[in-house]
């Protein structure tokens, strides 16, 4: 300790320890070993020796390991101090004054924040809960992107619960549908033309492929008009509503829909009319003329117009004296 001390004294830097004195060492044989050869002594390299007051007990890529973490470690992000602000404002509820200006569609409405929440879980109710960004127009008027011819018919029920007149029931239930208004549609779902059209469709469903033909339908009328360049197009079509084909003998002595025949006497009775579509059989009560008053307007429904009209019977000979008396109709379809 007292030598350590007098060489610190007297200016001498303190004794290398021996991993730090081994490269000079080797660098002082070197050049002994060329100055006896007589060989020109290259230049060496300069040695720094650090010293820090790391303990022994570390090893020498301590230190480089260390740095390199410190390289590998990702950037730390510099904080917004706007940030805060900008969200706390987004998260705050958006707050509605008493009365609310509507712009539905271009149509303007005014009503009371309380009508439009009358009734919960529906889309009005959760759009002005102060949950939801709503934009605004020009004027500063609350903007929905819907159609408003229908919407005051929307308001009127909120208000009075009052329903619409017969000819406005099935736009304004797309509409419910749209608000998923749930007590107004359980209201125009029970009232006409809503009502006839559950029936109807619930006979539609007894018959096969009704949906199918009706498309087949218009398909053949038009692949026709455009072959012939004409204004309409016709197509023979087939409506039956008894599964076996019977005469006219028998029909009083069998008051009923079916009859009961063999298999193998049914099979002589199968067979397809030489018509375009063919509808039939089914069992209820509605009969052709009804399933021909669905199949016109049906099509008036996609814009199509259909005029009908009875030409006759298949009369084709199936067995013995029996002959199919299946009535064929034409559809005239007119395009313009």
């Amino acid at each position: 300790m007292q030598q350590n001390g007098a060489g610190e004294a007297n200016g001498e830097p303190p004794p290398l320890s021996s991993s730090a004195a081994a490269p000079l060492q080797m660098a002082a044989s070197r050049v002994r070993r060329f100055a006896q050869e007589g060989r020109t002594v290259p230049p060496q390299p300069r040695v720094m020796v650090v010293f820090s007051a790391a303990s022994d007990t570390e090893k020498p890529g301590d230190a480089m390991d260390s740095a390199e973490d410190e390289h590998r470690k990702p950037a730390r992000p510099v904080p917004n101090l706007h940030l805060g602000k900008s969200l706390r404002t987004l998260d705050a509820p958006e707050e509605f004054p008493e009365v609310i200006p509507l712009n539905v569609g271009g149509t303007y409405f005014t009503t009371r924040l309380s009508t439009l929440r009358r009734f919960e879980d529906t889309m009005l109710s959760a759009m002005f809960s102060g949950r939801h960004h709503i934009p605004r127009d020009a004027e500063g008027r609350y903007f929905i992107d819907r159609d408003g011819a229908y919407f005051g018919d929307i308001l009127n029920f909120l208000r009075e619960g009052e329903l619409p007149q017969r000819d406005r029931v099935r736009a304004v239930h797309r509409e419910a549908q749209y608000y998923a208004l749930g007590p107004l549609l359980e209201s125009l779902e029970d009232s006409q033309p809503l009502t006839g059209e559950k029936v109807r469709q619930a006979f539609l469903d007894l018959l096969p492929y009704y949906k199918e033909n009706l498309e087949r339908i218009v398909e053949i009328a038009k692949l026709r008009a455009m072959q012939r360049k004409a204004r309409f197009a016709k197509l023979k079509i087939c409506v039956y509503k008894e599964e076996m084909p019977i005469t006219p003998y028998e029909r009083p002595l069998f008051n009923s829909l079916r009859f009961e025949r063999s298999e193998s006497e049914a099979k002589l009775f199968e067979h397809h009319c030489e018509v375009d579509v063919s509808f039939g059989p089914w069992e209820a009560v509605a009969d052709v003329y009804d399933l021909l008053h669905c199949i016109v307007s049906d099509l008036a429904d996609r814009g199509i117009s259909a005029d009908q009209q009875c030409i006759g019977v298949c009369d084709k000979h199936l067995i013995n004296h029996y002959y199919c008396k299946r009535p064929i109709y034409e559809f005239k379809i007119t395009w313009w």
